[in-house]
């Protein structure tokens, strides 16, 4: 099933409009984020393993980026941006090698866990950008926010995220997200701006909760803490960018609404105006929604005031 493997274009705050790669079965990941918009990770693992055949990724990708370009409409990337952690995938570098051959940038956004194997720097050096994940250097607080898989250890992940950087020659970003009491005081924030400039990121992003996070207690810095995380950043690192606003509504239509909803929602909540701003472009009403609201096919989740719309997965 397309929706299965593929998404979007979805508006990215990072990569313009971006056609994303699901290269991981929902939701197989090393870390259970507790801010994570796809709720708490049922099949935590650091063993990597394949799943899809690089062939179909290909076939199924290029169907889609056909279909698009006859809307007339852009792709700036194609990311893999999966339900899980994409390097957890061993095909991943043959599945970027074999995209090569459509003539889109390809990236991949990781949250860095994997990074000190060598198979994995391998297999990232193929993309033409990278975002690496460090929210924090400091143990007990990855502990807490990013609760990792028992078998890693932050001290070996950040040795490989320095390797990887050392080596690589594409577009690497970086992204820190921020929950309040948890890794946004200034000293925590300080260090993990530190470490970032060691590894010289052609950007480093400062993100915070925008969707429904996995833990309801999870909330995004005050004000004058985040004006504060910023100004460490932009001391340390050439380039810091927040990222923390609304990404837009420009969200493609590619021939089937049902399918379409899905497969963004499966990795990338709605709000409900951008719902409708879809439904509007594909020229559907609100009743779809409802359809695979009954069918248990889709969720609605509320967060700060506003209506997100989720993929629900049936996990084991």
């Amino acid at each position: 099933m397309l929706s299965r493997y593929i998404f979007g274009p979805v508006p990215s705050r990072r990569l313009g409009h971006s056609l994303g790669i699901n290269n991981i079965p929902p939701k197989v990941c090393t870390y259970s984020c507790v801010y994570c918009q796809l709720g708490r990770t049922k099949k935590k693992r650091t063993h990597r393993q394949k799943w899809y055949k690089p062939s179909e990724i290909l076939k199924l990708v290029k169907e889609k980026v056909e279909n698009v370009e006859k809307l007339g409409e852009p792709i700036d990337y194609l990311t893999f941006v999966p339900d899980g952690e994409p390097t957890l995938d061993m095909n991943l570098g043959l599945e970027i090698e074999n995209l090569r051959s459509l003539g889109i940038k390809i990236a991949v956004i990781t949250n860095s866990s994997l990074l000190w194997q060598e198979d994995v720097r391998e297999a990232l050096r193929m993309a033409d950008l990278v975002s690496i994940k460090i929210d924090t250097i400091r143990k007990e607080i990855w502990n807490r926010i990013d609760r990792p898989h028992k078998s890693l250890d932050l001290d070996i992940v950040l040795r490989g995220v320095r390797e990887f950087a050392a080596t690589y020659n594409g577009d690497l970003i970086t992204e820190t997200m921020l929950v309040r009491g948890l890794n946004d005081n200034n000293d925590d924030v300080e260090e993990v701006a530190n470490f970032l400039a060691q590894i010289n990121p052609s950007k480093a992003y400062l993100s915070i909760p925008t969707r429904p996070p996995t833990e309801k207690w999870v909330q995004p810095p005050f004000e004058e803490v985040l004006n504060s995380a910023y100004q460490i950043f932009n001391d340390e690192i050439e380039s810091t960018e927040y990222l923390i606003g609304y990404e837009g509504n420009a969200f493609v239509f590619t021939g089937n609404v049902e399918e379409d909803i899905l497969s963004i929602t499966s990795v990338h909540p709605m709000r409900e105006d951008a719902v409708r701003a879809f439904l509007a472009k594909a020229n559907a009403k609100w009743s779809v929604i409802n359809l695979l609201l009954e069918k248990k096919q889709l969720l609605e989740i509320e967060y700060k005031g506003k209506k997100f719309y989720l993929r629900k997965f049936a996990l084991n």
